[in-house]
């Protein structure tokens, strides 16, 4: 299985410095349609990096699997196979990848992601960092991957038009961006359908999830608010479980977030290549109203320092809790709350959203799945079953899995009485049953 790499950006700072940053696309897409607007963008944040794509077979510039004459199946291959073949062409175009002296990143969407794990496992000693954007360690259910490749290799990737449409994009995306969108729905349609269904099988067979502790290297997990196919809880579970991962929900994005957010995630790239803290380079929006990122506000990143005061105004730390409780607690919570603001209130509202959230949410120290789990503790202790709630919801919202939960509760039973924690279990099952039920609504 031979792939075609190509270069996205190319360095601009002398070669002493230089690094590499290999990005992977996502099935059905080229990756100059899915990277190179990100890369463009992370060019100029990073100049001392070249950008490598390189193309899944089949898609873009990459040759297509070899299928006999006359056949209707395609050949199955493994994740392995793909991430053979990526090491293969790095080592071909990059022949010190061998023995590096120049850095090599990693960052790879969908089975982009999902190629890059199996890499991190089974060629940890030739990468640095490693980036996994909208993917899982296990991605949908084996039967429909059969099915969908079986269907692609009889009919075509056309078949896939519609319902890849509706599963990339945030809401909003196609009418804003109609020329980024159109280049990855073509590129889908130009796809070889053997190789599309020969990908399909990978999947249908890829499962890591128990592996996960055994990726070494440091790893940053993005994932897309509206992800249909790899939602937040996927992307989470890679945090939790590789040691010392990062995770990231852009908000607004679903399955293609370096195509729906270049900025963005150039700007999340560049910090955590760099070895520096997310966010400072992640300012802006997926989507119309949204914003970036789980660890630090968009546009908050002087807000705060680990180190006490700040030359921050009033309003700017408003603002910045503002964004925080949004991304915590979501928009529909916070504007309800808002249109029940009255005068009375209207100074209470202002204290806890400026202190709360603006002083302590956006705070460095402590990433928000741990300041999650520190509120529920503190609102079963403190009996405030309303709160309980929704930190519960907003709990899960930050990266803390039912199971993880489900553990918070159990040590508040030891440390704040049996009582509350059989009374914080009923609210709690009761708050992720309406998480449930809301999902299954839309």
């Amino acid at each position: 299985m031979e792939l075609t790499a190509s270069v996205l950006a190319a360095p601009t700072t002398p070669t002493g410095e230089a690094r590499v940053l290999v990005v992977l696309p996502s099935l059905g897409t080229s990756v100059a349609a899915l990277w190179q607007r990100a890369a463009t963008e992370f060019a100029a944040v990073s100049p001392e990096t070249t950008v490598i794509g390189i193309d899944l077979p089949g898609h873009g510039r990459s040759t297509p699997v070899t299928v006999p004459a006359e056949a209707s199946v395609a050949p199955r291959i493994t994740m392995a196979d793909l991430a053979e073949a990526v090491l293969s062409t790095l080592e071909r175009v990059l022949p010190d990848v061998a023995n590096p002296s120049v850095p090599v990143d990693l960052a790879g969407d969908s089975i982009g992601g999902a190629i890059a794990l199996q890499l991190a496992l089974d060629h940890a000693d030739r990468f640095g960092r490693i980036s996994v954007f909208c993917t899982g360690a296990k991605i949908g259910e084996t039967t429909a991957w059969e099915e969908r490749a079986q269907t692609v290799a009889t009919s075509g990737t056309p078949t896939q038009i519609i319902g890849s449409a509706q599963r990339w994009f945030g809401e909003g995306f196609m009418d804003r961006e109609p020329e980024a969108s159109a280049a990855l729905l073509h590129s889908l349609q130009d796809a070889d359908r053997f190789s599309y269904a020969s990908l399909c099988y990978a999947l249908a067979d890829f499962d890591v999830r128990e592996r996960l502790p055994e990726i070494t290297r440091p790893v940053l997990a993005v994932a897309g608010s509206e992800d249909q196919p790899t939602p937040p809880t996927k992307l989470a579970e890679i945090a939790n479980a590789v040691p010392g991962a990062l995770l990231e929900v852009i908000e607004g994005a679903a399955h293609l977030v370096p195509a729906e957010a270049p900025e963005v995630t150039a700007g999340l790239l560049a910090d955590f290549f760099g070895g520096k803290g997310l966010g400072a380079g992640a300012g802006g929006a997926a989507g119309a109203g949204g914003s970036a990122g789980a660890g630090v506000a968009p546009g908050a990143a002087a807000l705060p320092t680990a180190s006490g005061p700040r030359g921050a105004s009033r309003d700017e730390v408003r603002e910045a809790g503002m964004t925080v409780r949004r991304e915590v607690l979501s928009d529909a919570h916070v504007d309800r709350a808002n249109a029940k603001v009255d005068d009375f209130t209207a100074d209470f509202q202002d204290l806890i959203t400026r202190y709360a959230w603006g002083e302590i949410w956006t705070r460095p120290g402590l990433e928000r799945r741990m300041r999650s789990a520190i509120t529920l503790t503190a609102m079963i202790a403190g009996g405030h079953e309303a709160e309980l709630a929704m930190h519960v919801k907003a709990a899960l919202r930050n990266g803390l899995t039912r199971d993880e939960i489900k553990e918070v509760l159990l040590q508040s039973a030891i440390y704040c009485s049996v009582p509350s924690a059989n009374t914080a279990f009923s609210v709690a099952s009761q708050a992720l049953a309406e998480v449930d039920a809301e999902e299954n609504a839309d």
